[in-house]
């Protein structure tokens, strides 16, 4: 029986799935553009380490049931992103630990994900693992990056504090008008 060889950018699921085969290796972060793109300008993604991952295919055959394809991603990467408090690199350290079920068609990959869980793509006999790689970090990026304590606090300049303060003390207490209604009142 020939053995099948498998390219992680153009990967036949069903036969990936079928030989119960693994996959694993390193990307350079820099080949993931959008992922580099959300990095800290600071720190690009071409200092990063590179994004480790592994890919398993398996096949489950459940009885009285058709047989299910299922794909087990691992990753890991280190990224740098902008700290929202100082405004400077932040490293963030990402894992993802994620599986897919995989469906004939579009109907049935909504009704399957209507019923489970577990995540529903359809079969691809072209699925480029970098791709999904990639969307799987960029959806484990925090919200808000920040350091547990910023290596030095961001430094705003006096005249915009001088401006702030002006600006509050200008602007009228908005319960002001509450109070002289309710004084109004018999």
């Amino acid at each position: 029986m020939k053995e099948h060889v498998f390219l992680p950018r153009k990967l036949d699921v069903a036969a990936f799935a079928r030989d119960g085969a693994t996959l694993e290796g390193e990307w350079p972060a820099i080949e993931m553009q959008r992922l580099a793109d959300s990095g800290a300008p600071d720190a690009p993604a071409a200092g990063w380490p590179a994004v480790q991952w592994r890919l398993r295919g398996e096949r489950r055959e459940p009885r009285g049931a058709e047989a299910q394809v299922w794909l087990h991603l691992e990753a890991r990467a280190s990224v740098q992103l902008t700290c929202q408090r100082c405004l400077q690199p932040v490293q963030e350290a990402l894992d993802i630990v994620r599986q897919y079920r995989f469906a004939r068609n579009e109907s049935e990959a909504a009704e399957l994900d209507a019923e489970s869980e577990d995540d529903v793509l359809v079969l691809s006999r072209s699925l480029d693992a970098l791709e999904m790689v990639e969307d799987e970090l960029l959806l484990s990026l925090p919200l808000v990056p920040r350091h547990e304590v910023c290596p030095q606090p961001l430094v705003v300049p006096a005249d915009d504090l001088d401006a702030a303060d002006e600006a509050l003390e200008e602007r009228p207490n908005p319960f002001a008008a509450l109070a002289a209604l309710k004084k109004g009142k018999p």
